[in-house]
């Protein structure tokens, strides 16, 4: 089988995106993804990563198509009823891409078997909707040191996030055990085909920024959708003693509380964090995140704080802040020294996400006086300066 072309004609849209180009295309040839799971959630991310280039998607499943299935499992056809989901879901990735290594595994993913269908793998991907294998998952994963992206679906509502042991998030993290009841099950409880649909397009989303290194991956956050709204929320979620994230806490829902309609699928509930406990060091509400006015108004002084843009080269190719020094985020732990000598600093990135988690770091190298922009660049196009180009 001749390996996948990144120059392809066909990824052409793809390389074209901003931070793209052929080096990620060629990084998506590479890759190797296991996918746990070939049913309503594996049914858009089997297509959407074969579509999109993966050389290697390893389908692991030991289930059969059921006709019950058939409302929101696409990548089985009527006449696939009774055939293993695993050989279905080949044949219709075949069709779309006759280039990708599709491998089909019929097996339950346990962990007599996790760390042999990992090995080699570039990240795994849970769309199984079941709790014991996700926590199985989740330790494979942290064994095998590459990113787990999850996802679940239920009734009207999904949600979203990604693990990854080596950069200081498990799932663990948040639900340090398995709640004491199943959760909601489409058997039991139905399912709204479209949330698969938007439930797996995010999921396969992650994949495709995790591997190509393009955005900023759902580490230490949930995107909980809810079908009957339209509405997403996102909840942030830390690993006990890290002030990295936000000033909430995830647990459990307590065995029948009321959970809110965009939740009822995840089955936990958010709060404050308590009295006292570590906060972010740009949280909500705190007075180290200023607005894009603020920020203005301090480079307009004689002392004005050094400006810190967190982005990666290539936003800052399309636009910038005048003036502003760029320090990746990734790289701004090695490279602090380079601001450690200003008399202040103000951060900034595309939304607020990663500057708020730079003051964590800046913190810890003992950089004094240093504050985020809320909002990011895009704050700042919207309020102070239209000339600086939206992305």
């Amino acid at each position: 089988m001749p390996p996948i072309d990144p120059d392809s004609p066909r990824y052409v849209r793809q390389r074209v995106l901003p931070g793209w180009g052929t080096d990620a295309q060629r990084r998506l040839a590479e890759a190797r993804v296991v996918v746990l799971g070939a049913g309503g959630l594996g049914s858009f991310v089997v297509p959407s990563l074969v579509a999109a280039g993966v050389g290697t998607v390893v389908v692991v499943d030991d289930d059969e198509v059921d006709v019950t299935n058939l409302h929101r499992q696409l990548l089985h056809a009527p006449g696939d009823v009774g055939r293993l989901k695993v050989e279905s879901a080949a044949d219709a990735a075949y069709d779309l891409s006759p280039d990708t290594d599709v491998v089909p595994a019929a097996i339950r993913f346990d962990e007599s078997v996790a760390d042999e269908l990992l090995a080699g793998a570039d990240l795994v991907v849970d769309g199984t909707d079941d709790l014991a294998t996700l926590y199985v998952a989740d330790a494979a994963a942290a064994r095998a040191g590459i990113p787990l992206v999850w996802g679940s679906a239920a009734k009207f509502s999904g949600q979203v996030g990604v693990s990854w042991e080596a950069r200081g998030v498990s799932y663990r993290d948040l639900f340090p055990e398995p709640p004491a009841d199943a959760g909601l099950s489409c058997e039991i409880d139905g399912i709204m085909p479209t949330v698969c649909t938007v439930t797996g397009g995010l999921m396969a989303g992650e994949v495709l920024k995790l591997l190509t290194g393009v955005g900023e991956p759902l580490l230490g956050r949930v995107i909980v959708f809810d079908a009957l709204s339209g509405r997403s929320r996102e909840i942030a979620y830390r690993r006990a003693g890290d002030s990295a994230a936000a000033g909430f806490e995830t647990r459990p829902a307590a065995p029948g509380a009321p959970r809110p309609a965009d939740s009822a699928a995840a089955g936990f509930e958010t709060r404050p964090a308590a009295p006292g406990a570590p906060q972010p060091a740009g949280g909500a509400g705190g007075s180290r995140e200023l607005s894009a006015a603020e920020v203005a108004a301090e480079l307009e002084r004689e002392d004005a704080p050094l400006l810190l843009d967190v982005r990666e080269p290539w936003e800052a190719q399309i636009a910038s802040i005048p003036g502003s020094t760029l320090i990746p985020l990734g790289e701004l732990a090695a490279r602090v020294g380079e601001v450690r000598g200003a008399a202040s600093v103000i951060a900034y990135c595309h939304h607020g996400v990663r500057s708020a988690r730079a003051l964590a770091v800046l913190d810890a190298a003992g950089v004094a006086n240093a504050r985020h922009l809320g909002g990011g660049i895009d704050a700042w196009s919207r309020t102070v300066d239209p000339a600086v180009a939206r992305y």
